[in-house]
């Protein structure tokens, strides 16, 4: 079941404080990005964000699952998503700590 547009508009929404925020469409489900990094997945009409050993320590009870089969596990995070500022604060930690993304190789032309 894809993500409902307004559920991923509300969440992005919510997450404003946290920097530059900005979603994108993936395979029916949604990428999160803060500060141009990857830093949770929206699936099914849930919110999942990238495990951080800061953001498990600002959580306290972390509740992992995987956003899709396969996946590994992110932080479900369920009603705490309707604190704005506790959500923009654990993204804040989140991005923090993930790596800066590794720039994409140009694909050669073959003829």
């Amino acid at each position: 079941m894809a993500s409902d547009q307004n559920y991923v508009d509300f969440i992005v929404e919510q997450m404003a404080d946290a920097g530059s925020i900005s979603q994108k469409k993936m395979f029916g489900e949604y990428a999160v990005y803060c500060n141009g990094k990857v830093v949770a997945l929206i699936c099914n009409d849930q919110l999942f964000v990238k495990p951080t050993e800061i953001g498990r320590t600002y959580i306290g009870n972390v509740v992992e699952a995987a956003p899709y089969p396969g996946a590994r596990a992110h932080f479900l995070i369920e009603d705490a998503v309707e604190d704005r500022a506790w959500i923009s604060g654990l993204i804040k930690l989140t991005v923090q700590e993930l790596p800066i993304p590794k720039p994409k190789r140009k694909k050669t032309k073959f003829l």
